[in-house]
């Protein structure tokens, strides 16, 4: 009787061993996911409707930072990059905010806006820009006023706010030009709400 109660100890206990291993195994790879691999984000603010609407979370990679046009990026944008009178690049405070913005255009390529009509043109064709849903491009925050057409400095991208009436995004001084290296990641899945689950773009 001894004998198979000790046989019963020692086969919980080497259950419990394996269970405790499982859940470390787990939650070092889950650690090592949420932090090399993606993050959970949640939207705050209303820059980036109607594709992205406050409160709904999203996951983010954080391994893809090779931009393209049409990515939704979150950025750290604690510098901000302008063009002084001489056309030579004038770095400025950031916001200093994690924001989530579309790439509009990368390195290299020259970007023109028409206010008044509300065109946005890239290597002098015009965007199909279907996820703009309240509105065209007729705010000019200033950043580059009367600088119009600007060409996009190797290693930066220019970029806005789905919600071009309240976004505060690469027109304005406070965010300019954005550094490659400012990207944290591409936004690739939707999470919540349930009804709009699904990727992003």
């Amino acid at each position: 009787m001894s004998e198979e109660t000790d046989a019963g100890i020692k086969s919980r206990l080497r259950s419990f061993s394996d269970l405790l291993e499982t859940l470390f195994i787990t939650f070092f790879v889950m650690t090592m996911v949420f932090t090399y691999l993606v993050r959970i984000v949640t939207v705050n603010g209303g820059s980036m409707e109607s594709t992205l609407m406050p409160g709904e979370r999203l996951i983010v990679s954080l391994m893809d930072k090779s931009p393209e046009q049409r990515d939704i990026v979150l950025i750290d944008s604690k510098e901000s990059f302008t063009l002084a009178e001489d056309g030579s690049l004038q770095k400025g405070d950031g916001i200093d905010k994690i924001i989530v913005k579309r790439v509009i255009a990368c390195g290299g390529q020259t970007v023109d806006i028409d206010f008044s009509t509300g065109a946005v043109t890239v290597d002098g064709t015009r965007l199909y820009e279907d996820y703009l849903k309240l509105g065209l491009t007729h705010t000019d925050e200033g950043a580059f006023t009367g600088k119009y057409p600007v060409t996009v400095p190797e290693g930066y991208i220019f970029v806005m706010g789905d919600h071009r009436s309240v976004s505060k995004d690469s027109r304005s001084a406070d965010i300019g030009f954005v550094p490659e290296d400012s990207i944290i990641g591409k936004v690739v899945l939707r999470l919540t709400p349930v009804s709009r689950f699904g990727t992003v773009g």
